[in-house]
């Protein structure tokens, strides 16, 4: 196990250096000028030249790169002399716009990712397990029809739609539920709840209905196994047979496509937090990409694919503890 771990380790390192060279080299062969976005209209060719040389624009993109690298394991200086600016480890870069490190503007929008990821994904979890499970039990029967039917169109509607809709619905409408906003856990646990209430069945109805349709036919296959048969000859409860030996080896797939789901929202929600006006990591990735910020975008870019590459590792770890055949 603990070779494995480590070799994956250093899979995680290689995927993540090479999704930084790769964005690192789209950003560099861009049209605009992130000097000139920074140093105004109105700006001199010497000043111009002056703001290259403090955010290093004025060296070889290899250099940069080099430069990037070493500031996120060691911190970095822009600029020289009294104006240098010094960005602290691990240094993702300097907001253009903000003009803070990349690294404290994620720090500072994570939390409100994290609440809103976690929420959502208890949420459809629970929803698109029960509705699969249970469909899975009654095969063919009007139950199963309508959760599948519900959950066909369900995901159809695309998650924007279904915002604005909840919104219409449950805020101005109905008034049982506040406009979302972000309040901390730790000073007001209710309000946090209940003010992510709404973006959190937002994304819930979109997710749980795929995950209806992939544990019903995870769940059919596999209460058609052998193993399923000699339990319930053996006189095991129908509940430890369902739960047990069914679930636990219907749950692999799901698993797989949940470390997924929930390492790509962890780095943020693009699309619900803008619409909810919500101050997480996508809603920053958006800012960036409106305001041609590149080293918020890389940031936010490598943010995600650790989040991703991490849940999928974690994934594969819980294999084992899921599903006993793993283990042999």
């Amino acid at each position: 196990m603990i070779l494995y771990l480590g070799r994956r380790l250093l899979g995680v390192a290689g995927i993540l250096l090479a999704i930084c060279a790769i964005t690192f080299t789209i950003f560099y062969l861009l049209p605009n000028d992130p000097a000139a976005a920074a140093c105004g209209k109105t700006c001199s060719p010497e000043r111009l030249a002056d703001v290259k040389s403090a955010m290093g624009l004025d060296k070889p993109v290899w250099d940069q790169f080099l430069a990037y690298l070493g500031g996120i394991f060691a911190g970095r200086d822009y600029g020289s002399g009294p104006s240098a600016v010094h960005c602290g480890f691990p240094c993702l870069g300097y907001s253009y716009e903000y003009g803070l490190p990349v690294w404290d503007l994620l720090t500072d929008r994570l939390p409100v990712s994290i609440s809103l990821a976690l929420g959502a994904a208890v949420l459809w979890l629970v929803l698109g397990l029960g509705a699969g499970v249970t469909s899975a039990l009654r095969k063919g029967r009007p139950i199963d029809k309508t959760l599948m039917v519900l959950s066909v169109g369900t995901a159809s509607l695309p998650v924007y739609f279904t915002s604005i809709m909840l919104i219409w619905g449950l805020v101005r409408t109905a008034g049982v539920l506040p406009y979302p906003s972000y309040h901390k856990f730790t000073e007001n646990p209710f309000e946090w709840g209940s003010n992510l209430l709404l973006p959190w069945i937002a994304l819930a109805l979109l997710y749980a209905a795929m995950y209806a349709r992939q544990s019903r036919n995870s769940m059919i296959e596999a209460m058609a196994e052998p193993y399923i048969r000699t339990a319930r000859a053996k006189g095991l409860p129908p509940r430890t047979v369902t739960v047990k030996h069914g679930l636990r080896s219907g749950m692999t797939p799901i698993l797989t496509i949940f470390g997924m789901d929930l390492g790509g929202l962890l780095a943020g929600a693009v699309i619900t937090e803008s619409i909810f006006g919500l101050p997480g990591v996508g809603r920053l990735f958006y800012d960036g990409l409106a305001r041609s910020d590149q080293p918020v975008i890389l940031g936010v870019t490598l943010l995600a694919a650790f989040f991703i590459v991490a849940a999928n590792l974690l994934v594969d770890l819980l294999y084992a503890f899921v599903d006993p055949r793993v283990r042999y």
